[in-house]
């Protein structure tokens, strides 16, 4: 199913810039992705992979079902981009980790996507703090609890 092309309701002038933004960022994010031969969902996985993990720890911080991690990790694993270890605490359960290899593709996408950095190259120091801000002032008002 593919993204909607606007909004979804009538919306103000700050919900169309923010939904254009967002539609923006995402184009990029996959462009870069592609880019690395990796999928959407992959590069986000590996930018999870910052510290060792555990599948169900990994499946809730992004939202998803259990069976989906498993699925992306099988696939980067096979590209030896991700290795699946023991917990050290519980045997039966296994804890991701980025490889080398996963890290160095990583940090390769990480450069590639400058979809943030260009945008915001066209604000000044104070407006970039501002928009910062004001973000983050935004957000805290939808978050849910615990996140």
């Amino acid at each position: 199913m593919a993204a909607p092309s606007g909004p979804v309701a009538a919306s103000t002038d700050v919900e169309r810039a923010m939904f254009d933004f967002v539609d923006a960022y995402d184009r990029a994010y996959e462009t870069a992705a592609l880019e690395h031969g990796l999928s959407v969902a992959q590069a986000c996985v590996l930018g999870r992979l910052t510290r060792q993990i555990g599948m169900r720890e990994l499946a809730d911080e992004l939202s998803c079902d259990a069976s989906n991690i498993t699925q992306i990790i099988s696939r980067l694993e096979a590209r030896d981009l991700v290795h699946r270890r023991p917990h050290p605490g519980d045997g039966r359960s296994r804890q991701i980790v980025r490889t080398p290899d996963g890290a160095a593709l990583y940090a390769a996408f990480e450069e590639s996507f400058e979809f943030a950095r260009s945008a915001t190259a066209n604000l000044s120091a104070r407006e970039q703090d501002q928009l910062a801000t004001l973000l983050r002032k935004a957000l805290n008002g939808t978050r849910e609890p615990n996140s």
